[in-house]
């Protein structure tokens, strides 16, 4: 075998992915709030970039009517709507249920259950009107409005300011700095004493006397080690801690399942006399510390806007609060690059005026994005925007994408972290994809998140006298059309926080035993 050297010619294609492209793509799966923050440090890092504070008119489209969007330059390689695909991952998180409290306080919202003591969630800080601002008041030409609202007193600093009074001994008081610090949200106590006093290597007794005292911190039932003891400390605050009322606190867990027959003689009252137990111990607080913020929450923007048009299709269209509006200010490197003698500067200005034009494209390009994953869905989810959740299609990633020539990973960048307000509220656009469940008869599938909300239906419209099992909600589905197996059933109902039949039965007994007492 002959052993040469030759030239051969060949013809291959890369993925040369450039920092303006790497920007572009990250652009596109961004929220309104990353995006923003994103635009402001361009804003502070790049002089040729300046905010247009001009009113537009958002992008909109009507559906059945005909875009209204504006037309793309031919030119302008930014403006194609195919984004290039870098491969995407995706990670799942659940969130932990937390059972005790949620079967024990069941018509109770979280935000009641913050609120179940009777505090005001407002509180003000220490700082009074003449500490703000340098005591100047709103006469002061640098006084705002904002400036007077007082901050919200976290959990930490108001358990804080009662240490002092409480505790003399610095070595006692150093060891209730650090149990406040180990105090979680809900205001309770998840660390072993016996595993911290082995860290502070200080006696296990006086961790628990140090304990004692801190437990009659405001708000009653503060560093609770259980939900037992959380309610046990309100109790005694209250002077209502009898025998009685404490073997129900040992008894949560029949409270929960909602045993009530056994748990009264367990206790060994009558049933009257246990109805005002249950009674007093639901006027509890179980998370007193969230009665004091530590995480502000941000209520969330809808990044497109659907409203119905009067030819009865549906209108389209950004919603321009959302959308960052950035301007390249050329007359500025016009006159800041004649003045521009070494090459280095030269070079800045010029990678300047590169990256504020690949950012306005980039904008731009991304708004048109959304706009028109956001018409398809519309399109193919017509049915829901008219009629309601009951009539959901299956929709996939790939469905959209083959409609309006784009890439499956771009439906995803553009649907993750982007909202939509409509008439039935605001939706994720992740929430009208759904999988599909077959039809029993040769009809067409039908969604799951609609099949759930059917399974919903029917839990609620039960009897307690006839309770539904997994079983009978499968033959009422079968008899709608929808051939679905009971293992998917429960798994929804536990989706769904509902419990099973059996569980929903003993439930409605003993609310009917309690409304008779």
């Amino acid at each position: 075998m002959a052993i040469n050297a030759k030239l051969e010619l060949r013809h291959s294609q890369q993925l040369v992915m450039t920092p303006q492209l790497q920007q572009a793509i990250k652009l596109l799966q961004l929220s309104n709030m990353e995006l923003a923050e994103f635009v402001a440090s361009e804003l502070e890092r790049n002089p040729l970039l300046e905010r247009d504070e001009s009113a537009e008119r958002p992008l909109t489209s009507e559906q059945g009517g005909g875009e209204a969007s504006p037309s793309k330059s031919d030119g302008d390689p930014s403006a194609s709507d195919e984004w290039v695909d870098t491969g995407r991952g995706t990670a799942e998180a659940a969130s932990a249920l937390d059972t005790d409290y949620d079967n024990i306080y069941p018509d109770t919202s979280p935000s009641e259950l913050g609120n179940a003591g009777g505090l005001d969630g407002d509180r003000l800080t220490g700082s009074s009107w003449a500490n703000v601002k340098g005591g100047s008041g709103f006469s002061s030409e640098d006084s705002n409005l904002e400036s007077y609202i007082a901050g919200t007193l976290s959990l930490k600093d108001h358990l804080s300011s009662q240490l002092p009074l409480a505790l003399r001994d610095p070595v006692e008081r150093m060891i209730g700095v650090h149990l406040i610090d180990l105090v979680d949200e809900a205001g309770y106590l998840r660390e072993d004493l016996g595993e911290l006093s082995e860290k502070l290597g200080a006696p296990l007794e006086l961790i628990e006397r140090v304990l004692g005292v801190l437990q009659s911190f405001d708000p009653p039932g503060i560093f609770a080690r259980s939900l037992g003891e959380c309610l046990a400390l309100q109790l005694k605050e209250a002077n209502r801690y009898d025998p009685q009322i404490a073997a129900l606190l040992d008894n949560l867990d029949l409270l929960a399942r909602h045993e009530v027959t056994k748990l009264r003689k367990v206790i060994g009252v009558d049933m009257d006399e246990l109805s005002d137990m249950i009674n007093e111990i639901k006027a509890l607080n179980p998370k007193p510390g969230l009665e004091y913020g530590t995480v502000q929450m941000q209520t969330v923007v809808p990044d497109v806007i659907v409203r119905p048009a009067s030819d009865n299709s549906w209108i389209v269209e950004l919603n321009s609060d959302t959308l960052p509006r950035v301007l390249v200010d050329r007359s500025y490197f016009a006159r800041v690059s004649r003045t521009a003698n070494s090459d280095t500067d030269k070079e800045y200005l010029s990678e300047c005026l590169q990256t504020a034009n690949w950012l306005v494209k980039s904008l731009d390009q991304r708004a048109r994005t959304i706009l028109k994953v956001s018409q398809e869905i519309v399109r193919q989810q017509d049915g829901f925007f008219t009629y309601g959740i009951q009539h959901l299609r299956p929709l996939n990633l790939k469905t959209v994408a083959d409609a309006i020539s784009m890439h499956e990973s771009t439906v995803s960048r553009v649907t993750s972290n982007k909202y939509m307000a409509t008439s039935r509220g605001i939706f994720e656009l992740k929430y009208f994809f759904t999988s599909a469940i077959q039809s029993s008869s040769d009809g067409e599938a039908h969604s799951s998140e609609s099949v759930r909300y059917r399974i919903k239906q029917l839990i609620d419209a039960e009897s307690p006298k006839q309770i539904l099992s997994d079983d009978q909600i499968v033959d009422l589905l079968r008899r709608d059309g929808i051939d679905i197996a009971r293992r998917t059933i429960a798994k929804y109902r536990e989706a769904m926080r509902i419990p099973s039949s059996v569980q929903r039965r003993r439930e409605k007994r003993a609310h009917e035993q309690v409304a008779r007492a």
